[in-house]
C-alpha cells in the first residue's frame, strides 16, 4: 500500500501520520524529519535545508527528491511506505512516478487534508515539539500533562522558528502557491480524496480508513 499524505503546515498530518503507520504497517516516510535529522548533526545538506527552513521556504524541488528516493529504495519500503512532505510539486511527483514506475508499482491513495488559514496560524503558533523523541504537542487543544514538558521522555518542549507566526505565514502562502497545483495532479489521476481537517482528530482518522 503506496500512500501520501497532503495538507498545508498545521493541518494535523503528523497526527494522522503516527495512526496511518501504526495501524498498516508501513514505514513514515517524512522529507521534514529527515531533513530535521541532518540539521541537528549540521551535515552539508542540514546546513542546506536549514536556510530555507528558516525563511518558511521549501527545499528546492531536487535536493528533496534525491533525499526522498533514497529513502524510498531501503528495504522496509518495499511493502509500502507513507509518504509526508513528498512530493510538494509536480515536478517533485512526476520523478516520484517515473521512480515508482521503474519498479512496476504507483500510487494507491492521497489523502489531502483541508484546514482553513486561520486556524492553521493558531494551530502552529501553538505548537510545541520535543527535540528528543519528537513528540508534538499543541498548548490550547493538546497540551503536555505538565506545562512545557515532554510527556514521553521528559524532555523540554520547544517551539520550533518556522512554527512562529512571522515564518507561519509565508509558510502557507508558499504551500498554496507550490502544492496547489499537486492537489490538480492528483485529481486528474483520480487518486486524491479530500478531508475535512476540522472534525477532530478522531473522526478523520475514522474517515481516512473508511478511505483506504
Amino acid at each position: 500500500m503506496n500512500l501520501i499524505l497532503l495538507g498545508p503546515p498545521g493541518a494535523g498530518k503528523g497526527t494522522q501520520a503516527t495512526r496511518i503507520v501504526e495501524k498498516y504497517k508501513v514505514p513514515h516516510i517524512s522529507t521534514g524529519d529527515i531533513f530535521r535529522e541532518n540539521i541537528k548533526n549540521n551535515t552539508p545538506l542540514g546546513q542546506k535545508a536549514q536556510e530555507y527552513m528558516n525563511k518558511g521556504e521549501l527545499v528546492p524541488d531536487q535536493l528533496v527528491v534525491d533525499i526522498a528516493l533514497d529513502r524510498l529504495g531501503k528495504d522496509d519500503c518495499k511493502n509500502g511506505f507513507l509518504l509526508d512532505g513528498f512530493p510538494r510539486t509536480v515536478f517533485q511527483a512526476d520523478a516520484l512516478d517515473k521512480f515508482l514506475k521503474d519498479k512496476g508499482k504507483g500510487i494507491d491513495l492521497v489523502i489531502n487534508i483541508e484546514v482553513e488559514d486561520k486556524m492553521l496560524i493558531e494551530r502552529l503558533d501553538a505548537r510545541r515539539v520535543c527535540p528528543t523523541c519528537a513528540a508534538t504537542y499543541n498548548v490550547i487543544g493538546m497540551p503536555p500533562k505538565k506545562e512545557g514538558i515532554c510527556d514521553k521522555c521528559n524532555d523540554t518542549l520547544i517551539q520550533r522558528k518556522d512554527d512562529k507566526k512571522e515564518t507561519v505565514g509565508n509558510r502557507i502562502k508558499v504551500y498554496h502557491e507550490q502544492t496547489s497545483p499537486l492537489i490538480d495532479y492528483y485529481k486528474e489521476k483520480g487518486l486524491i480524496k479530500d478531508f475535512d481537517g476540522m472534525i477532530g482528530a478522531d473522526a478523520l482518522f475514522d474517515e481516512i480508513v473508511k478511505a483506504i
